[in-house]
C-alpha cells in the first residue's frame, strides 16, 4: 500500500513508449503526416499513453527518460551488445525530437545520459527519490523489475490503450519466489535474445530460477559447482565467461551522473498556456490528445 503523504512520481520510459506507438499504427500505413510532411502517429500515441497514465495513477511529478541512440558502457564491454537491432524506420526518426519539444512545452523534463541507456537512468532516478516519493516507471520492458524496492512500482504496458499491470516488489517476491536483484542472476544464465547476449548455453530459465533459488546468486552458484549435475557443471565451466560477461550487461545501473530535481518535475500542463504550446507543434489529432487533459481535475500535492 502507497503512503499518502508522500510526492507520486511517474517516470515514462519514452524510448520504449515512443516505439511501442509507433508500431501501434504503422504496418497499416497510418503515420498521421503533418503540414508540414513530418510523420506524428509514434508521437500522438505517445502522447496518449501519457495522459492517460497521468489520469489513472494521478502523479504530483512527471519525467521521461530517453535512450541517446549513441553506443553506451555496455557495448564497451561486448561490442555485439543489441547488434541484431535495425536501424529505427525513417518515419519514426524525426519523431525523437518531436516528442521531446512536446514534453518541453508541457514543461515536462527530458532526461538521457550519455553513455547510458534510459533503464539507467529510470533506475537512478527511482532510487535517488525513493524516499521523499512514490516512484511508478511505465514501461513495456520487463527488465526493468530488477529495480522494484520499498516505495518503486514497476508499470508495464498490456494491450490496448490505459491497460495496465502493476508490479510491487512483494508482489514479484511472492509471485516468482526469488528478489528483484535476483533477476539479474537469472538473466545472467539466460542471456537475452532481444539485447543480443549469450548467458549460459543449454541453462534456460526453468534451470536457471532453481539454481538462483537454491543458491542466491551466480556467485553462489560459482561456489558450489560440485554439488550440480555433471551436465550442469559442464556448461557453466564452459561458459563461465558469457555468465560473468552477461549479469554485468543484465544489471541496471542506478548510479547514472544525471542531472534531477524532482521539483522541475512538478506537473503544470494543467495550465491552459502550456496546452497552447503543444498545439503550436502541429501534431496530427491534437484535439483528441488534449481533451485527455482537460479531462482531469488540476493536480495538486499528495496529503
Amino acid at each position: 500500500m502507497t503512503d499518502q503523504r508522500r510526492h507520486k512520481l511517474l517516470l515514462l520510459d519514452g524510448s520504449a513508449v515512443l516505439f511501442r506507438s509507433f508500431y501501434a499504427t504503422a504496418p497499416y500505413g497510418q503515420y498521421m503526416y503533418n503540414d508540414e510532411g513530418i510523420p506524428t502517429n509514434a508521437v500522438n500515441g505517445f502522447l496518449r499513453h501519457l495522459f492517460l497514465a497521468v489520469s489513472h495513477f494521478k502523479p504530483t511529478h512527471l519525467a521521461v527518460c530517453w535512450d541517446t541512440g549513441e553506443k553506451t558502457f555496455r557495448h564497451e564491454l561486448y561490442p555485439d551488445y543489441k547488434g541484431n537491432r535495425a536501424e529505427p524506420p525513417e518515419e519514426l526518426v524525426p519523431q525523437f525530437l518531436l516528442a521531446r519539444k512536446a514534453l518541453e512545452a508541457l514543461a515536462v523534463p527530458n532526461i538521457a545520459k550519455s553513455g547510458y541507456e534510459a533503464d539507467d537512468c529510470l533506475g537512478t532516478i527511482a532510487s535517488r527519490v525513493k524516499e521523499e516519493a512514490e516512484v511508478y516507471i511505465l514501461t513495456g520492458d520487463h527488465d526493468l523489475l530488477q529495480v522494484l524496492d520499498d516505495h518503486v512500482y514497476v508499470v508495464l504496458l498490456k494491450k490496448g490503450m490505459g491497460n495496465y499491470e502493476v508490479v510491487s516488489k512483494d508482489q514479484f517476491i511472492t509471485e516468482r519466489g526469488y528478489t528483484p536483484e535476483q533477476y539479474i542472476d537469472i538473466k545472467a544464465f539466460t542471456g537475452d535474445a532481444s539485447d543480443h547476449y549469450p548467458g549460459v548455453y543449454g541453462i534456460g530459465p526453468k534451470t536457471a530460477k532453481k539454481l538462483i533459488r537454491e543458491y542466491g546468486s551466480v556467485s553462489g552458484v560459482l561456489k558450489n559447482l560440485h554439488q550440480l549435475t555433471p551436465s550442469q557443471r559442464k556448461k557453466i565451466e564452459k561458459e563461465r565467461e558469457h555468465l560473468i560477461l552477461s549479469g554485468k550487461l543484465a544489471e541496471i545501473h542506478c548510479r547514472v551522473p544525471v542531472t534531477f530535481n524532482l521539483e522541475d518535475a512538478k506537473i503544470q500542463f494543467q495550465d491552459a498556456h502550456f496546452r497552447e504550446r503543444l498545439k503550436q507543434l502541429n501534431i496530427r489529432g491534437m484535439t483528441r490528445i488534449l481533451s485527455l487533459v482537460e479531462d482531469q481535475a488540476p493536480l495538486g500535492p499528495v496529503i
